[in-house]
């Protein structure tokens, strides 16, 4: 570290040149990179995604689409059976709009089942070609419209998965540049608290560098592969709060330095040393996290996992070449009025730590039982799809969920499974027989050799999940599609390996922060109070969102009943790295200090007073930084943001600040058990005695 700042100071004229081309690229770039980013969640050599393209390519008609669903209720004195032909030619009007579109109803089946007890109401799948998520606002109008022309007089709304994700109740947001700079309002006044000083904006300057500099590489990654749409919330709010983060560890630090009385350049070059040296081990723990992302055969996962590596990778870049650079030539400038100084631990915090060590058995235990009791919960999570119920509240497409469940037609009937029969096997026989499987509301033929199941139950729902296995087991041979079956499919392919996944990034870990702390209980107690902060993390998240707790409250939106089936997966890969970039901010001072006293209880309390601001601070930036990442439309969003604010929150205050100081108090000289054996397998080129 101290060779890689003396060349840093040494060439800071061309590598700031080199800074100002980059960001000068990025400045261009970065208005391209959103409209290059991909929508599509493809999940190759999956059975479900396979039998879905090959109904595309015979068919025109994308199995995996969620359908929009046009309910209509004829004036009175008409009858669906008796305006069959009005209805028909309405239908193959909507089939029109895009050359390739499917419409499945009452008029083409036959099937009593697409009319309400009512007589008068009826409701049709359409499958429109051509149409990507951002175009269904336009369809829904468009189909609305043609609807009212040609069966006047009559009600027509609009409904079905796309239509409810877009529902009134989750408004349109307020983009990603606000959700931006009310995060970055946030931090600024954090660090205006934290620094006093005009210094302050030092660390803003580094994350907008980071973050423009990893759109520009996600830009130039755009032209190699398709990238999420995710991935830009991801840029813009993970990069601020991990850039400040580490910016903010440096410079506190830095001013630490100056105030023993360095010179800038030698706090620069001791900073290097110490801080430096815990940020470029934060963003490894934080790439091995996303590494679990990389490996997954899911696309659009991988690209997540890419551009979530690239995140700390740009910030840890930045906070190593940029941040030396600003601090040796306006630091000293900039530190002003510097109405706080870094002379002296916090005696608060001094005070904390003092507490927990003389009360260690009780606050272990309290800690431990909050955690424990979240992670239980956490045991009853459900992975998949939310409910219709979820999505929206008001609205045309929620009135339409209305309309049918009043008029006897289950909401299932918005999630159809497809099944794709082999050649030679009767499409009549097979309809005849899924017709009884339990949980079968109604069965269609839309086209030969395709048989359309249509669940009472929606499949995102356990109920429909169990229907989904009937109808797979009812029909040998032939391939079961339709969303419900991709996301079933997604959920077996990324779970099923997870627990050797999980093993295979705790083990990495553990070796990496073995050599950063030189000490084998440091480094599993670590990794081991990481997996019970993410697991508590997935528990309040089952309370919040999948139970309801507090999603009505907060945001208007009921009781998912499933956690999206990608969330999980997502938390789990930022999280356990960002929550550890506190473990190492502490554990590094923790370890100084130890070296200097040989005293377990000593190291504890300073290493407390010295980081317990700095990481509550840090915290506190994220926590802004996600809550506003939780302002856009997007549930999913808003759940996976929810996930990461209460993750970090968490796992400042119950692990970093009670549980981690307690433990620590508890095992005494243990802490730092280091045999010759462990320094040999982990520092082969280094000898010792």
């Amino acid at each position: 570290m101290e060779r890689i700042a003396r060349l840093v100071l040494k060439h800071r004229l061309v590598i700031g040149i080199c800074w100002l081309v980059i960001l000068a690229a990025a400045f261009m770039g970065v208005s391209h990179v959103s409209g290059r980013l991909s929508p599509q969640f493809s999940l190759p050599g999956q059975p479900g995604y396979l039998t879905n393209q090959k109904i595309l390519q015979r068919y025109g008609m994308d199995g995996g689409q969620q359908p929009l669903v046009p309910i209509v209720t004829l004036p009175a004195g008409q009858t669906a059976v008796t305006s069959r032909a009005a209805l028909a030619h309405a239908f193959v009007q909507l089939a029109s709009m895009q050359p390739g579109s499917r419409v499945i109803s009452y008029p083409s089946t036959g099937s009593r089942d697409f009319i309400g007890k009512d007589g008068r109401t009826t409701f049709a799948l359409v499958y429109l070609s051509g149409y990507g998520p951002d175009d269904y606002t336009s369809a829904i109008s468009q189909e609305t419209t043609v609807l009212r022309r040609a069966l006047p007089g009559a009600t027509v709304q609009v409904t079905g998965l796309p239509a409810l994700s877009g529902g009134s109740s989750n408004g349109s947001g307020i983009g990603i540049l606000a959700e931006v700079l009310i995060g970055a309002l946030g931090a600024l006044v954090v660090l205006l608290v934290v620094f006093a000083s005009f210094l302050a904006l030092v660390p803003l300057l580094v994350a907008a560098a980071s973050i423009l500099t990893t759109f520009l590489l996600i830009l130039g990654l755009t032209y190699l592969t398709d990238v999420s749409f995710y991935v830009q919330y991801l840029i813009a709010l993970v990069g601020l709060g991990v850039a400040i983060d580490y910016s903010l560890l440096f410079v506190t630090r830095w001013r630490e330095e100056r105030a023993k009385g360095h010179d800038n350049e030698t706090a620069v070059l001791n900073t290097m040393t110490t801080a430096g040296r815990a940020i470029a081990f934060s963003g490894g723990t934080v790439a091995i996290g996303l590494v679990s992302l990389v490996v997954l055969p899911v696309p659009f996962l991988r690209s997540i996992g890419i551009g979530g590596i690239l995140i700390p990778a740009v910030s840890v870049l930045a906070g190593l070449t940029l941040l030396p650079i600003l601090l040796s030539t306006i630091g000293p400038r900039v530190d002003w009025p510097r109405l706080r100084r870094e002379g002296h631990e916090s005696r608060p915090w001094a005070r904390w730590a003092n507490g927990v060590v003389r009360h260690r058995a009780i606050a272990a235990i309290a800690a431990l039982v909050i955690l424990g009791s979240l992670a239980f919960v956490a045991t009853g999570i459900k992975v998949g799809e939310p409910q219709s119920s979820s999505l929206a509240h008001g609205g045309t497409a929620y009135q339409g969920i209305v309309t049918l469940q009043k008029e006897g037609m289950p909401t299932g009937v918005i999630t159809p499974i497809q099944v794709l029969l082999p050649a030679g096997q009767s499409s009549r026989v097979t309809t005849a027989r899924l017709q009884q499987v339990p949980g079968v509301y109604a069965v269609t033929s839309p086209a030969e050799s395709l048989v359309s199941v249509l669940p009472r139950n929606e499949t995102s729902t356990a109920a429909g999940q169990d229907t989904l296995s009937r109808v797979r087991a009812a029909s040998p041979g032939a391939g079961i599609g339709g969303d419900g079956a991709q996301t079933a499919d997604f959920v077996h392919a990324v779970y099923g390996n997870f627990p050797l996944m999980l093993s295979v990034i705790a083990l990495f870990t553990f070796i990496l922060l073995a050599r950063a702390f030189r000490s084998l209980v440091l480094a599993l107690k670590a990794v081991l109070l990481n997996l019970l902060s993410v697991s508590a993390t997935f528990g309040a998240l089952v309370l919040i969102w999948q139970d309801g707790y507090g999603s009505k409250t907060i945001w208007g939106v009921s009781a998912t009943g499933a956690i999206t089936d990608f969330v999980p997966l997502i938390v789990f890969a930022f999280l356990f790295g960002l929550s550890m970039d506190y473990e190492v901010f502490i554990l590094s001072r923790m370890r100084e200090a130890y070296d200097e006293t040989k005293s377990t209880e000593q190291a504890i309390v300073h290493g407390l007073a010295r980081t317990g601001r700095l990481v509550t601070s840090a915290a506190l930036i994220l926590i802004f930084a996600f809550v506003a990442l939780a302002s856009t439309p997007d549930n999913d969003v808003k759940i996976f943001a929810t996930g990461l604010a209460l993750g970090i929150l968490l796992d400042a205050i119950i692990v970093r600040s009670i549980l981690l100081p307690a433990l620590m108090a508890l095992l005494g000289q243990w802490n730092w058990w280091f045999p010759a054996w462990a320094q040999r397998l982990l520092f082969p080129f280094t000898r010792h005695p």
